[in-house]
């Protein structure tokens, strides 16, 4: 490993772990490493925009304004609605209505943070009012966050899609099952919490009016998924075009429909969302430029040779994968990793014959685990942010779903087909 690759490998991880944002720290690494190397340092500027330069990353920006959009405009709450008339009267029920309105939302907004704020939001209070721990539902609704990064539309998916240069549409599709096993999954630990603690009341089951009703009252939420996965795989329209598609139903819904947001909410709506989306384009920028560092100086490659090196078990080096990709899960940005480690892990990927479909799917749910995951994942710190809840008093309640999840992540790993059924179908 070079001098270069060493300075900027160890200012990165000084800048991170010393509280710098992922986005500087990368842009002070990447500063030192041109210096160091003696490139001109307007490379830096040059990298940034043509990281950002792709037809696919304008999805980004406007799936983040459409999952507002129907946060604002009654959309989500409709959703929760619904979804509590279907199985409020099981045990542990309402901690199931927390998984599955989270999977609802995943396939409207595509991100970790934005569904564990918007579903949180609603069922933390609402959990605690029936007997459930704070901690718990706060957890509960850090861990049901990361299905947001794989049920499509996935923003993580479009990322790798660019960065990998794989179909998006089959990485959509491969992220489906495993969202809905770790859904399945985080449901069965609501049950047996539920059943374990006698202060958690049995709901009674919802009148069939009481279901139809709710079923009634949210059909443009539950309408929502089915027009954008709907045509995106009837070749109707490209991801890109979804995104938009998906922002003009939301405000239709909202402003003429259901008629809870306002002409006048419109502009902090959308600067909220422009934040958001100036944030991820800048650490895509940056990112892009930080790798194309790193792999000139074959940073890349060496570390893609000393995971190979420890062993010649196929099934070994894929576990070590795992914990790697899990570690910086934990501890860095998901779209970071993602592109400084693309071409790291596409060439392990292609050394081991794994399916770029189902590397791409196995990369996506690792560091969306690692969203969840202590010490620095986003959704924990949001509902962190939103229960009051310490970290530390969340980290304890995770660990069961935390366990779940893993569990489901090894099944990927080891079973191709679970992520690669679907897409086989568009192929």
């Amino acid at each position: 490993m070079s001098t270069v690759a060493i300075a900027i490998l160890a200012t990165f991880l000084i800048s991170m772990f010393g509280g710098v944002p992922i986005a500087f720290a990368l842009g002070l690494a990447s500063v030192l490493g041109l210096y160091m190397a003696d490139f001109p340092l307007v490379i830096l500027a040059q990298r940034l925009i043509a990281g950002t330069q792709s037809f696919s990353i304008l999805a980004i920006p406007g799936f983040i304004l459409a999952g507002d959009l129907m946060m604002h405009g009654g959309l989500s709450r409709r959703l929760v609605k619904f979804c509590q008339a279907l199985v409020q009267h099981v045990t542990g029920g309402l901690g199931m209505v927390t998984v599955l309105s989270a999977t609802f939302f995943a396939a409207i907004s595509g991100s970790a943070p934005a569904t564990t704020a918007t579903i949180g939001g609603i069922m933390i209070p609402e959990m605690e009012k029936r007997g459930w721990k704070r901690d718990f539902s706060a957890a509960l609704s850090a861990a049901s966050g990361p299905i947001g990064q794989m049920i499509p539309p996935s923003i993580p998916m479009i990322i790798w899609g660019v960065v990998a240069e794989d179909s998006i549409n089959q990485l959509f599709l491969a992220g489906i099952i495993p969202g809905l096993l770790i859904a399945l999954g985080l449901m069965l630990v609501c049950w047996i919490v539920a059943r374990r603690s006698p202060h958690i009341p049995r709901e009674s089951r919802a009148t069939r009016k009481e279901l139809l009703d709710s079923l009634w009252a949210g059909k443009w939420s539950l309408l929502a998924p089915v027009l954008i996965l709907g045509g995106i795989y009837g070749s109707v329209f490209t991801p890109t075009e979804a995104s938009a598609i998906a922002v003009f139903y939301a405000l239709i819904v909202g402003l003429f429909i259901h008629r809870e947001m306002k002409l006048a909410a419109l502009p902090s709506i959308v600067m909220a969302a422009m934040r958001t989306s100036a944030i991820v384009c800048f650490i895509i920028g940056i990112a892009s430029a930080f790798g194309w560092l790193v792999a000139i100086e074959q940073l890349p490659s060496a570390i893609a040779s000393g995971i190979m090196s420890v062993s010649t078990n196929p099934i070994v080096i894929l576990l070590i994968l795992n914990l790697f990709l899990l570690f910086i899960g934990a501890i860095m940005d998901n779209i970071a990793a993602m592109i400084i480690l693309g071409t790291t892990l596409s060439s392990i990927g292609a050394q081991l014959g794994l399916d770029p479909i189902h590397l791409g799917a196995m990369v996506v749910i690792n560091l969306a685990i690692g969203m969840a995951t202590p010490p620095f994942g986003y959704s924990l710190f949001v509902a962190s942010a939103i229960s009051g809840q310490s970290i530390e008093r969340l980290s304890v309640a995770l660990w069961p779903m935390l366990l779940v999840s893993f569990v489901v992540l090894m099944l990927v790993t080891y079973v191709p087909a679970i992520t690669l059924f679907l897409p086989s179908f568009i192929r």
